[in-house]
């Protein structure tokens, strides 16, 4: 675990000022914060420094796999923060060469695009092995714009620039966003109560760029730094027993799950901590990380059924922290402002009125297969229940949903960006919530108890 000094809550108004946004790739873009809660408003500024290529685009093998052996899920998980880690040095050369790989195609083709391919093919040979299934096809990369369609169907923002993101079009004024927010209708028979854990803001500033869900016994396997409440044993080789053993920021020391998302910055200029360490400065994540001024963690019923306890050590990701080269199937992003969370945004940042804070909201997963506390690809054994109806699919069975809700004192304007990898640009389409189940078996069955009889505790 690496500490950096505390955040301030508060980040200081300007007026009218232009700030550069210090871009990891080494452009600048320019955008205006303001104070005023007129300037706030409106489209924001065009960027600056534009070019068409923009990021590195690869088929993610770990949305291909569907049944790893038991045995072979350590291995393939190291094998597939390999494939992270190759992507990310690609991105480097892409980002150091930017100019001559506009003008010469040939050049990004033999001297990124190739090396990565061949980089690529031996770790995918030995992920099929382990799944016995030819993987081989998912070695070959593109190059792509900002505004060029991925894998998934996806467009991104209307131009490409020549840092690694965000821009001025990935924000848009949250008052001219429609209310949009529907939720199924309450049934006889749902659960209406709710549990609220208080595990604090990460106000001691534990931050590590590790991902032990996705990447175990990796360091550096998420590329990019992670905010930390609640377990404090959280890092890249904690085990269910270190988990378990762990310290709590949870008020309720009967709660030692872990609660971990991206860092929030604030693109100042001004130099951070981790300016020269992995996950920060040497992964394209600059800018000064953010104190959330509120976290809100609260466990909620189904609309249609009761709930059944959560297994311990279960594992959640929400949101896909590839959505923008993935495409957005597995995107749960949600961002708004306080006074106006009728109006969820998946792909843009909120620009706030004055007054106004940022908010991103999670909700995660609510149905669970009832037999595994985690899948080959980390997502299979949960799942959200129906957007209409409120139901969970064929052999899932419901469970407290979690509703994570993180607030933000910044200026308004595009001045700010969460975390990402590399070539991911960013984007706020990529923002994800990981959760790991460390309630002790006395407090879980508490909290069935109260959102099955709709109470309200904490």
């Amino acid at each position: 675990m690496r500490r950096t000094r505390k955040r301030s809550t508060r980040a200081k108004r300007v007026v009218a000022v232009s700030v550069a946004l210090l871009l990891g790739a080494g452009g600048l873009v320019a955008v205006n914060v303001y104070a005023s809660a007129g300037e706030g408003r409106g489209d924001p500024p065009p960027s600056e420094a534009r070019n068409a290529v923009s990021t590195i685009d690869c088929p993610d093998a770990a949305e291909e796999l569907t049944d790893v052996p038991e045995a072979e899920r350590d291995s393939v998980d190291r094998e597939l923060a390999a494939l992270d880690s190759q992507i990310t040095a690609a991105y480097q050369r892409l980002a150091d060469d930017r100019e001559r790989v506009e003008s010469d195609p040939d050049f990004a083709e033999q001297q990124i695009l190739t090396p990565l391919k061949d980089e690529r093919l031996p770790v995918l040979q030995r992920i099929g092995q382990s799944v016995d299934e030819p993987l081989d096809g998912l070695a070959p990369c593109t190059l792509r714009a900002d505004d060029e369609p991925s894998g998934g169907g996806r467009g991104g923002s209307e131009q490409g620039q020549s840092g690694n993101g965000p821009e001025a079009s990935d924000f848009v004024d949250i008052q001219s966003v429609r209310p949009n927010v529907n939720l199924p209708q309450q049934r006889r028979g749902g659960s209406r109560g709710s549990f609220v854990t208080d595990c604090g803001r990460n106000q001691n500033g534990k931050f590590n760029p590790d991902n032990v869900i996705v990447a175990p016994g990796v360091s550096n396997g998420a590329h990019h730094m992670h905010d930390y409440v609640g377990n404090q044993a959280n890092d890249a080789f904690a085990s269910d027993q270190d988990l378990a053993r762990g310290r709590t920021t949870c008020r309720n020391q009967g709660d030692r799950s872990t609660y971990y998302w991206p860092v929030l910055r604030l693109q100042n200029g001004e130099a951070e901590d981790d300016a020269d360490a992995d996950g920060g400065g040497k992964d394209q994540n600059v800018g000064e990380i953010q104190t959330p001024s509120q976290v809100t963690l609260n466990f909620v019923g189904s609309p249609v059924s009761k709930v059944t306890a959560m297994p311990r050590f279960l594992r959640i990701i929400t949101g896909d922290a590839k959505a923008f080269t993935n495409g957005d199937a597995n995107a749960n992003a949600s961002w708004s402002c306080t006074g106006f969370e009728n109006r969820q945004l998946k792909d843009k940042y909120p620009i706030c009125p004055q007054g106004s804070k940022v908010v991103r909201t999670f909700r995660f997963q609510s149905c669970w297969d009832g037999r595994n506390t985690d899948s080959a690809n980390h997502r299979t054994h949960v799942a959200f229940a129906d957007p209409a109806s409120g139901r969970c699919g064929k052999g899932f069975r419901a469970i407290p949903q979690l509703v994570q809700r993180i607030v933000y004192d910044v200026p308004p304007g595009p001045g700010f960006a969460v975390d990402s990898f590399p070539e991911q640009l960013h984007k706020p389409i990529t923002d994800h919530g990981d959760f790991i189940n460390v309630f002790d078996q006395r407090l879980m069955r508490r909290v069935v108890d109260c959102v099955n009889s709709g109470r309200r505790c904490s």
